[in-house]
Order: structure tokens, then sequence, then C-alpha cells
């Protein structure tokens, strides 16, 4: 039988403080104000609770009218993961065309900016970066999301971005510990096995944390992912022996620990979404995300409940869910702390995003293959998004090219026959064919194939990871498919 908790007694106040919960509107719910004064000391903003800069701002002030030392999360690792720019694409590059151009400076500038305008809209807490080594190029939920496939690489932008962000009073939360790198399951889906030994996880997998941890990541993400070399029975957010003894008792690490959103199947199917939280927080665990689907006061009080209940029962004693309560406070001091400090106020940079973008693309160009001049017809070749991504922001070249080159007009394609519609579509013209990740997708090749079997003058955009060969007459590979990625592309197709 569940007891309902409404006072704000110590109990009640630590289990709702533990929570980063997400809600619905661009406003802020009467609910979520009403918990703000019950302890509830964090919210989580999704996609859907953005319109603008502006909008933000409002909201979160309005959130702050309640209690001004709240925690404000949002998923903002720019690239193709954004949520403040979620219907426009975003500013700035993702981590792997960062780690393309190889500038720790630059990756540091790129996430001070960022910072910037996340505190601006009174956003102190960002649930980024990933420093998942992309040691499984099939992966299906990294990919450009992760700096690359070399660990030294990953560590030293990993340890950049966290100084560059947490320079503005932004919170940084590493992720996806201990490693998402080498999984080829979704854990939006399953629970992904990572069958690795002990020397690789060590000398790969977390060494990026590592650095995080000393470049003072205020924050890291548990992954709900299953290592057997370090726990055989369960997956990292729910295993004391991976939060407790290796991130904390090997690692040294003494900051938050927040874990990756509960709904998802791999712990939601599993464990079911209360004895999961409970879980987790008996194991190490010091905040929950939840919110990203699950977005009511009903689930607020249903995990809440759980967590008290758990207390009473001695399923989870009472000292883990203080300490874990007061680490969420000391991480909401802390960006209230730099908050006012001098030193967090930097100017604006606005163009860098662009600037990075620029850098990281990558030409190859066919000999003999004629510039593009006039207008074209873009084929986009647009495979199922994973959840982490999602399916709002628009991607691509076409807006771009269609600007540069005036006549140009576009298409979207999708499936085995993909290749012959865009053909059919583009009716002669030439073809710039923009794809993601073309070599996790057969479809996409076949489709590619074909285009360039009617027309080798065909040019070849790779908007996700550049692993297939390069083709084409001309070939660009951006490292990522973020709004600026896509001006960056387009201004190469035209330069000549």
């Amino acid at each position: 039988m569940t007891t309902t908790t409404t006072g704000t007694d110590t109990l009640t106040r630590d289990a709702l403080a533990v929570l980063q919960p997400g809600f619905a509107g661009t406003t802020a719910p009467d609910w979520v104000r009403r918990r703000l004064a019950q302890g509830l000391a964090s919210v989580a903003l999704f996609g859907r609770n953005v319109t603008t800069a502006e909008q933000v701002t409002a909201l979160t002030a309005q959130l702050r009218a309640e209690r001004d030392d709240l925690l404000v999360a949002i998923d903002e690792e720019s690239g193709d993961v954004t949520r403040l720019e979620v219907r426009t694409g975003s500013s700035f590059p993702g981590n792997h065309a960062l780690g393309a151009v190889d500038d720790t400076d630059l990756t540091r500038g790129v996430a001070r900016e960022l910072g910037r305008r996340l505190a601006e809209c009174g956003v102190n807490f960002n649930w980024a970066p990933s420093a998942d080594v992309n040691a499984n190029p099939d992966n299906p939920v990294i990919g450009v999301r992760s700096f690359g496939g070399d660990t030294a690489l990953v560590a030293r932008h990993t340890a950049a971005y966290v100084e560059g962000l947490q320079s503005t009073g932004v919170a940084a939360c590493t992720k996806h510990f201990p490693g998402h790198g080498d999984t080829s399951v979704d854990s939006h889906h399953a629970i992904p096995h990572i069958d690795l030994d002990a020397t690789t996880l060590h000398e790969r997998e977390l060494q990026p944390f590592r650095a995080a941890i000393a470049a003072g990541t205020r924050a890291v993400m548990s992954a709900h992912i299953r290592v057997p070399v370090l726990d055989p029975d369960r997956p990292a957010t729910l295993s004391r022996r991976i939060l407790t003894d290796l991130l904390r008792g090997e690692l040294g690490y003494d900051g938050l620990i927040v874990t990756d959103g509960m709904e998802m199947r791999a712990i939601s199917g599993t464990y079911g979404l209360e004895h999961g939280v409970v879980l987790a927080i008996a194991a190490g665990a010091d905040a929950i995300c939840v919110g990203g689907g699950l977005c009511d006061e009903g689930t607020v009080q249903s995990l809440q409940d759980a967590l008290v209940n758990a207390v009473r029962s001695g399923e989870l004693p009472e000292e883990r869910l203080a300490d874990a309560a007061a680490r969420v406070r000391a991480l909401a001091d802390w960006t209230a702390g730099v908050r006012r400090s001098p030193a967090a106020a930097v100017g604006p940079e606005p163009e860098i995003g662009l600037t990075a973008a620029r850098r990281a693309v990558t030409v190859t160009r066919a000999g003999g293959s004629a510039p593009v001049t006039g207008p074209v017809y873009v084929a986009t070749f647009n495979p199922v998004p994973n959840i982490a991504v999602g399916d709002e922001t628009p991607w691509g070249v076409g807006a771009e090219l269609e600007r540069l080159l005036p006549g140009t007009t576009t298409g979207g394609f999708t499936g085995p026959d993909a290749g012959e519609q865009a053909l059919k579509a583009a009716a002669g013209r030439r073809v710039v064919a923009v794809v993601r990740d073309e070599h996790r997708h057969p479809w996409m090749r076949t489709a590619l194939d074909t285009l360039l079997a009617a027309d080798p003058s065909t040019v070849v955009v790779e908007m996700g990871v550049p692993q297939s060969a390069p083709r084409g007459a001309l070939h660009i590979a951006t490292h990522g498919a973020a709004r600026v990625c896509g001006v960056a592309a387009a201004e190469a197709v035209t330069a000549g």
C-alpha cells in the first residue's frame, strides 16, 4: 500500500530534492511551483518547453520566483542534440565536428559561448558533454555525439568542454558513465551490453571520465548499460559497484551523480520506474532524471512516495537519501556562487559556432569535376532518428542552397527505392545527395549507387560519421547535422 506524503517534513523534502522532473508547456505550471515550495530543487527543460530564448528566460524567472536556488537542467549537447534551438537547428556544431578540428581552445570557446547563452536564459545545469569513445562505428545512439574514436582526443576535448561551460556558472554533466560508445543497442529501447575486458575498460572507456573529473566536472550522468566485467547483474545506473565503488571510490569523484532518463526502456521496462528510482539512489545516484516522456505531477508524486516508502521499509537507508539531496543542494549553491562571480561575465562570441563548423568540413574532390554554379536538386536521405536527437529539428543543406543557388529545389527520401525516387524528382538536374551515417544504412548506400551510376557529377554531403569512403564528384563531410554544419556544407558546395 502506498502512503501518500503531502507534508514538508525532512524525508519528503529530501525525496523531492533528488528528482529532476520535466513538465509540459512554455510557462511554469501551478503544480511545479507548488512542489518547489515543498522541496523540489531541480526541474528539466525539454524541446516542448522552448519557443524562443526570451520565452525560456521568462520561464526560468517564473520558476525562480518560487525558489531562487533552483537547478534548471537541459539536454543541450548542441550539434544534433539541441533543445534550446530544437525548431531551427543548433548554432553550434556537435562533439564530432569539434573532435575533427581537434583544437581544444576552440572546443573550450564553443562550450563557453554555449554556457553564456544558457546562463542568459536562466539555465544552470547542462547534461553535456558526451565523453563516450565512439569505438563502435555502428553505434545507433552515440555517433556524432562523441568527439571521436580516439581515447586521448575524447579525453582532452571532454576536459576542455567542461572547463569552458563551467566558466560561465553552468554545471557540466559528463556522460554516459562508464561509457556508451561501444554499444550496438540504444538504451532508450533495451539494456545494451558491453562485453570488454578490464584493461580495455580502464584504458579506453574510463579515461575521458578521469579527464573530466580532473577538470572539475560538477556532475556525471550514469548510463543504462550492463558491463559484466564491472557488474554482471545490474546496469550502471543501478549498480553500487559502478557508481559507488568505481566512480566515487576508485576514480575519486565527489560531485553529483545523475541518472540518464529513467523512463528509458532499459530501466522502466526491466525494473519498473518507481523501483528503478529507489535502486538508483541506493546504488549511489544523487539525482533522478525523469520527464522526457512522463511529465505530470502524478509521476513526481509516485516517485516521491516510492522513495519515502523505501526509507520507511528499510530498503533505502535514510542517510543515503539525505546525502543525495545534500549533493543536489550543494550543486545549486555552486551555480549561484559562480553566477555572481565577475569571472563568469564572459563576452559574447556569436560567430564561434559557425567558425567551428567551417573548420570541421572535410572536402574531397574527384579529378576534373565541374564546380557547382547553378541551381541543383537537393535529395536528402532521411534515416529514422534516434530518440536523443528526435524528429523535430530540421537538418540538411537544402534551405541554404536554395538561398545561395536560386532555383534550387529539394526533396526528402527514404527506403529501398529512395535513389530511383530521387532521380525521378531531379528530372535531369545535377543532384546534391545529403546522407547521414551512410555506413549504417544499406538502403542509403544503394541510393547513392543509383545516383552516381546515373550521373557521376553528383555531389555527396555526409552529415553523420564519415565512416564510408568518400565518393561523388565532390564529397563533403561535416561531422554533424547542426544548422551551422549545413551552412558550412552549402558554402563548400558552391566554393567552386
